[in-house]
């Protein structure tokens, strides 16, 4: 059974009113006694542990001096702000359009970031489609989420996005499963010149494209495609939602994986022969 993103976010409240419960009862305190310390009523210490009512940011900080745990502090802010904002909703936001899911939340995160490490398993990255291929893959989605047509005006956001990969000072690496070049968008020239367009980005110096054969020996597969952006944000998507996850540890973990992907992969004259195959096979 697949989680719902409003069950999920709500039992992320309640670990984190769980993990607030163990910092109180380790440091020996009351629910009375950390009300009094932080200057709130004991029922609304209860509330916040039980997931019931979600704490402010001065709550964790106040929280933890009570306990003594001021090294807890970043960890536990990171993990509020997760529980708030983790999981943006596509129905509610394509209810505004294609163009409103497209856009939610990335244009200033793009403008931040310096490097993007991007895996995929299955699909060509939106910042590396071609208009025609992106166009194909959001009428899917368009029917899919019921959102008003404006296939137009999203397929504008993603190539207004992609100019992004001529600005200097960011760095893009990506890996890409095999079956991501195999999975067809549109008719055969569409996907012949999304190919082709792979080919060429190849030759930016700000992009080291990797490619994971099939049928090779490997040491992980990861669950969904996922993208870093520097050591601030990874964001994937369901079909239901967006997930932002920024706690540190929950990072580190993206990060480790990406590295492991990395090593699974194929490059350079390896990658281009790789995507030259498949470009062959659809003559076929």
């Amino acid at each position: 059974m697949t989680t719902s993103p409003s069950s999920a976010a709500a039992e992320a409240r309640r670990s984190l009113g769980a993990r607030l419960r163990e910092l109180r009862t380790g440091a020996a305190l009351t629910v009375r006694q950390l009300g009094v310390s932080t200057g709130q009523h004991f029922t609304r210490v209860s509330k916040i542990e039980n997931g019931v009512q979600p704490p402010s940011d001065h709550d964790i900080r106040e929280w933890c001096r009570a306990c003594g745990a001021e090294d807890q502090v970043q960890d536990l802010l990171a993990t509020l702000h997760a529980v708030d904002s983790a999981y943006l909703e596509f129905r509610r936001e394509s209810r505004a359009g294609m163009k409103r899911v497209l856009g939610a939340h990335t244009p200033r995160r793009y403008q931040q970031t310096s490097v993007f490490r991007i895996y995929e398993h299955n699909v060509i990255p939106g910042l590396f489609q071609t208009a025609e291929y992106s166009a194909a893959m959001l009428a899917f989605w368009i029917r899919f989420l019921g959102t008003p047509n404006d296939a137009e005006e999203a397929v504008a956001v993603r190539m207004e996005r992609q100019r992004i990969l001529q600005r200097g000072g960011k760095r893009f690496v990506v890996v890409l499963e095999e079956q991501a070049l195999r999975t067809w968008f549109g008719t055969r020239e569409v996907q012949a010149g999304q190919l082709g367009r792979l080919l060429e980005l190849m030759a930016l110096p700000n992009l080291s494209l990797g490619i994971i054969p099939l049928m090779r020996e490997r040491e992980a597969v990861a669950s969904a495609g996922f993208w870093i952006f520097d050591d601030d944000l990874v964001a994937l998507e369901t079909p239901t939602a967006s997930i932002q996850v920024t706690r540190p540890d929950e990072r580190l973990q993206y990060a480790r994986m990406f590295e492991v992907l990395k090593g699974a992969a194929v490059y350079g004259r390896e990658a281009r022969a790789l995507i030259l195959r498949v470009l062959a096979e659809l003559d076929h």
